[in-house]
C-alpha cells in the first residue's frame, strides 16, 4: 500500500488472541504479500485481574481498552478483537473497520467425567463466571452448583483437570482455533436452542482508527454474513444498553438468501425470570432488526430485569 510499509497490530498476549492476531495477518499476507506486518502485545485490565467476577470490575472495553489506547496513540495501526468483548459504542476516532467470517458461534461443554450437562450428578459444580451462561444452565438444570472461573483458556482447562469442577462452559471457537479438543475427554458444543451464544461471539473484528487506508486496506477481510448476523446482535444490545456482562444472549442466523432467524434471552442470572424469543425475520430488513426487537423486550420489562440482574452481579 502507498505510504505504508509496516501494518502493526495491536493484540493481548493470550495465546488465543494471539492465535486471532497471527490469523488476521496470514490472511492480510494473502492480499498484501509485499507489506511488513508486525504483532505488538499489550496486557489488559480483564487479564491482569483474575480473582474478580467480570461484572464487578465493569464489564465495558476490559480486554479492549488498552489496545484502542495503542491505535489513537499511534503506536498500532489496528486491533484484533472477539466480538463478544467489544463495546457496541467506540471511543471518538476508532471504527469497526470490518469483521471477518464466523468460526463456531456455540458454547462448549467440557469435561473429564461427564459425557454431557444431562450426566452431570445432582449439585455438580459447573464452572463459569459469564452471567449468561449462569442464567442459561440455571434454567437448563436448577440444581447445578455454579463456581466462578476466570483466567486464559488453557488455565481454566487445567483448572478442570485438577478436580475444580465436575465440568466448565467455554465458548467452542476457541477450545477448536487452539486444537485442545483432544487434551479434554469429553468436549461437547452446546445446540444454540439450549444456550443461546453472547452477541458476536465467534466473529473476530478489526478495530482501526478513522483512517480511510487502513480501513480500505483491511476491507479484504470483510464478511457479510458475519456482519449482518453480528449487527443485529450489537444493536439488540445496544438498544437495551446492556453491555459485555450482563445476562444477555442474542444469536442471528441466515437460514437462506432472504430469511434470518434471531433467537434472544434476557433474564436474571439465577434463571428464576426471563424474557425470550425466537423468530425469523428478513434478511433485507436487518439493520432494523436488532433494535425492533429491543424494543419488544423492553415493552415486556427487559430493562428493570437487567438492573435486577446487575445488581444480582454485585452481592
Amino acid at each position: 500500500m502507498k505510504n505504508l510499509d509496516t501494518l502493526v497490530i495491536a493484540t493481548r498476549k493470550s495465546k488465543l488472541a494471539l492465535w486471532q492476531s497471527e490469523f488476521v495477518k496470514a490472511r492480510l499476507q494473502e492480499f498484501y504479500p509485499d507489506l511488513e506486518i508486525k504483532l505488538q502485545e499489550f496486557s489488559t485490565k480483564g487479564d491482569k485481574i483474575l480473582d474478580v467476577p467480570l461484572a464487578k470490575i465493569g464489564g465495558k472495553g476490559l480486554f479492549t481498552k488498552e489496545l484502542e489506547v495503542a491505535i489513537l496513540e499511534g503506536n498500532a495501526h489496528i486491533a484484533v478483537h472477539s466480538l463478544k468483548d467489544v463495546p457496541t459504542k467506540f471511543e471518538d476516532g476508532l471504527v469497526l473497520a470490518c469483521v471477518t467470517k464466523r468460526f463456531d458461534p456455540r458454547d462448549a461443554f467440557l469435561s473429564f467425567k461427564y459425557k454431557s450437562l444431562e450426566d452431570l450428578p445432582k449439585n455438580a459444580v459447573v464452572g463459569t463466571t459469564s452471567l449468561r451462561r449462569r442464567m442459561e444452565l440455571k434454567l437448563f438444570r436448577k440444581d447445578l452448583v455454579l463456581k466462578d472461573l476466570r483466567g486464559n483458556i488453557n488455565t481454566r482447562i487445567a483448572k478442570l483437570k485438577a478436580k475444580e469442577y465436575d465440568a466448565i462452559i467455554l465458548a467452542a471457537t476457541g477450545v477448536q482455533k487452539l486444537k485442545l479438543e483432544n487434551e479434554i475427554k469429553y468436549f461437547t458444543p452446546l445446540d444454540c436452542s439450549l444456550m443461546i451464544p453472547s452477541m458476536g461471539q465467534a466473529v473476530l473484528a478489526i478495530e482501526s482508527a478513522k483512517n480511510k487506508q487502513i480501513q480500505d486496506l483491511v476491507s479484504v477481510l470483510h464478511d457479510k454474513d458475519a456482519h449482518i448476523e453480528s449487527s443485529i446482535e450489537r444493536d439488540f444490545v445496544d438498544t437495551l444498553e446492556g453491555g459485555c456482562q450482563v445476562p444477555i444472549g442474542v444469536k442471528a442466523t441466515i437460514l437462506d438468501k432472504e430469511n434470518i432467524e434471531v433467537q434472544a434471552l434476557v433474564g436474571l442470572p439465577d434463571g428464576s425470570e426471563i424474557i425470550k424469543s425466537i423468530d425469523t425475520y428478513k434478511i433485507k430488513d436487518y439493520e432494523k432488526i436488532g433494535k425492533k426487537l429491543a424494543e419488544y423486550f423492553i415493552s415486556k420489562g427487559a430493562k428493570e430485569l437487567l438492573e435486577r440482574a446487575e445488581k444480582m452481579a454485585f452481592v
